[in-house]
């Protein structure tokens, strides 16, 4: 008798293992398969935008979201093959976000802000930027965070509400940017004539454009003679070739055409005279 309830129990046993390990060996071939199928509709899904022209930005955070949302349903989809009622699930689902809402409020005002960012779109992909005291240029606008590239090659991270809530420049907006430069002038230097160099020698530079005609002013003056503003204009791509090149011009130029150079000792003797 012993060995008939033992006999039971053992074949119950084997019974139950043998059908949960095939649940378990169906569920990762699901799996497998769901997510090489997410990864397939996701490419078919970015291939068909990028045909029709849409914006990087937008394709990216596109991609993202379905990404996210066809993973929870695969996820629900196991979890009702294994007899877990999804209605169960969901109710766990929302009990969990309230809880992880108030836990994760600042990566959930990441989400909420990227959301805005696409929207109202006040930058894009390859924009040159200031974003939360960040310079660069944007290479991913994501589901909670910013990624900007630096000048000197360093990838930034920054959080989107972080982005949102502070003060954002987009160099890149505007067709041109101007550069502003100064120039110090001697007190007996003819302005006039200084003036007139650098206009002439501006229009010499690469990139410098020609509507508008760059500035060449007199900005303020100092104990050591007028100084004068030097405001080129250029694409952005452009910004820093025209930058040093003019700084370049304001060093050379004068020479060639004998302007006296300040002299900075006067500003000493002219405090100690006081």
């Amino acid at each position: 008798m012993q060995d008939l309830n033992l006999n039971h129990w053992r074949s119950l046993i084997e019974q139950y293992v043998t059908e949960f390990g095939v649940k378990i060996l169906v569920a990762i071939a699901f799996w497998i398969i769901g997510r090489w199928l997410i990864g397939l509709a996701t490419r078919l899904l970015s291939s068909s935008l990028e045909r029709q022209k849409v914006d990087p930005t937008m394709l990216r955070y596109i991609g993202n979201m379905v990404t996210v949302t066809l993973n929870i349903i695969l996820i629900i989809g196991i979890l009702g093959y294994f007899g877990i009622q999804t209605t169960t699930f969901a109710a766990l689902i929302a009990a969990a976000g309230v809880a992880i809402g108030m836990a994760w409020s600042g990566l959930l005002a990441n989400f909420a802000a990227g959301a805005f960012l696409i929207a109202l779109r006040p930058f894009k992909v390859g924009d040159f930027v200031t974003v939360a005291g960040v310079t660069g240029t944007i290479k991913e606008i994501g589901l909670f965070s910013t990624a900007i590239n630096t000048p000197d090659n360093v990838m930034t991270i920054v959080g989107n509400n972080k982005v949102f809530g502070d003060t954002i420049q987009n160099f890149s907006h505007n067709p041109y940017r101007r550069v502003d430069l100064k120039c110090q002038l001697a007190g007996n230097a003819d302005h006039a004539a200084a003036i007139a160099l650098f206009k002439q020698e501006l229009a010499k530079i690469p990139n410098v454009l020609k509507d508008p005609l760059p500035d060449v002013e007199i900005l303020e003056f100092n104990l050591v003679g007028p100084v004068l503003a030097v405001r080129p204009y250029c694409h952005n791509d452009h910004y820093w070739q025209v930058y040093f090149d003019t700084n370049k011009m304001l060093k050379e130029a004068p020479m060639t055409a004998d302007l006296p150079a300040p002299i900075p000792s006067q500003v000493v003797l002219l405090h100690n005279q006081a």
